[in-house]
């Protein structure tokens, strides 16, 4: 009995004491025993002082409460006094509201009218331009606007000044100090220069004006430069006549023209085909250049050469010439057919690089035909997964097949009248070649038959 109570104390102070550090062993049964009754006290002891924390706890959420459902009646008859003041405002309100239309009589529908002119000059002047020049003047145009208030003269002459100051401004070209909000975002404060309520300037570039915050903003884009060229001679000169791009539909136009893309846009719509095909149009025209200038200085050189007998080696008559000067005892047979051989060397240096051109002006159609193909099979893949809905997801492709199209048909183009006409140029050459080569076979036959 005894050895089962001492496995359980044991195991009771060994289960208070987890978290503690491991006390050292007890020697004997009545060594534990008094650990035991010590660890006990101490529970003892904390428990009630616990409890005695619980129980003044209670006491303090008891006088929460009482003290929560005093503010409560307080709060409920503050409630019931201001809705009663309320009621009485509200009869006191609708009693003065019949006195004033009684005594304005007919005078209501002209106050309707002017609050109904103040609210279209109000949003008129909100999306002016002009309103970047002369903020603030919107507040009193807000004020008439209100039904429960009367305008009154002053307000009157606001409006009126208000109407005044749009129509002076609208055509006039004025200069004055504003922020601008960057296309960073960051806001400065610059000279602008403002054409009517049709365009602002500052700093070269077209602003344009939100209406939302009743500032102006730098385009994040700006048009070509062929509108923009004449901007800083806009923003200096005083007095005088300038030529300059002005939008009549105060933006719209404007916001169009900023949308367009530039060349290399359209360029880049055309993804790797319309490069590849304005690669392979590039070395052709290059090579052409060259081939034309080469063929060009030739034909001037064999022109040189019709005027003398004296052979050169820097054209192709002037070495054919020289074969037959360098064989007079040959018979014709014999010197056709050293001529022929020298002819067909010569005619193989002229038509050099020619198929080049001709391929090229005939691979270009065919490779923008193959942007097209894919630029459909894309379209086509962008309607099977987004349907029909959005037209922009349809773009993409569209784009790529028109303008691999277009760079096929323009790199085509000019090439095949450079080939035509660098192949008419060899050809002339070829037979002015054949020409003398005949008169020297015939020459000689001629000096065989006189010996």
């Amino acid at each position: 009995m005894r050895y089962l109570l001492g496995i359980f104390l044991s195991s009771t102070l060994l289960a208070t004491t987890a978290f503690a550090a491991e006390p050292a062993r007890a020697k004997s049964m009545d060594e534990l025993l008094r650990r035991v009754e010590a660890g006990w006290r101490i529970d003892k002891s904390q428990s009630a002082d616990r409890e005695q924390m619980f129980k003044q706890a209670r006491e303090q959420q008891k006088k929460m409460l009482d003290d929560a459902l005093k503010l409560k009646r307080k709060l409920e008859t503050q409630s019931k006094v201001l809705e009663e003041k309320f009621q009485q405002n509200e009869q006191s309100i609708a009693k003065e509201q019949s006195n004033l239309r009684d005594r304005l009589g007919t005078m209501g529908e002209l106050f309707g009218v002017i609050r109904q002119v103040a609210g279209d000059t109000r949003s008129q002047l909100s999306e002016s331009l002009i309103s970047a020049q002369y903020p603030g003047r919107l507040d009193a145009l807000k004020v008439i606007g209100k039904e429960s208030t009367t305008p009154s003269i002053d307000d009157l002459r606001s409006l009126w000044l208000g109407l005044m100051q749009e129509m002076k401004a609208s055509g006039e070209i004025s200069r004055f100090q504003a922020a601008v909000v960057a296309p960073t975002g960051e806001e400065r404060e610059q000279t602008v220069t403002r054409v009517g309520p049709f365009n602002a300037v500052s700093n070269g570039a077209y602003l344009q004006w939100m209406p939302e915050v009743q500032k102006l903003s730098e385009l994040g884009r700006q048009p070509a430069s062929r509108y923009m060229s004449n901007l800083n001679e806009l923003e200096t000169v005083n007095g005088q006549q300038v030529r300059a791009a002005v939008d009549p539909s105060r933006g719209s136009i404007l916001s169009l023209l900023v949308q367009t893309p530039s060349l290399q846009e359209r360029l880049e719509y055309g993804g790797l085909i319309g490069y590849l095909i304005l690669s392979l149009g590039g070395l052709a025209l290059i090579g052409g250049l060259m081939r034309m200038v080469y063929l060009l200085r030739v034909r001037v050189l064999v022109r040189a050469q019709c005027k003398t007998q004296t052979a050169s080696d820097d054209n192709p008559l002037g070495r054919v010439m020289k074969v037959y000067q360098d064989s007079p005892g040959l018979d014709t047979e014999t010197l056709e057919l050293k001529l022929d051989e020298a002819i067909l060397k010569e005619q193989s240096t002229i038509d050099s690089f020619l198929w080049a051109i001709k391929v090229v002006s005939v691979a270009a159609p065919l490779m923008g035909l193959l942007g097209t193909v894919t630029g459909m099979i894309e379209t086509f893949q962008a309607i099977t997964l987004f349907g029909t809905g959005d037209p922009k997801l349809m773009a993409g492709g569209i784009s790529e097949a028109l303008v691999t199209t277009m760079l096929g048909l323009i790199v085509a183009i000019p090439l095949v009248l450079l080939h035509s006409w660098l192949r008419t140029l060899a050809r002339r050459m070829i037979d002015l070649l054949g020409e003398q080569s005949s008169g020297m076979v015939a020459r000689q036959a001629e000096a065989r038959v006189g010996d």
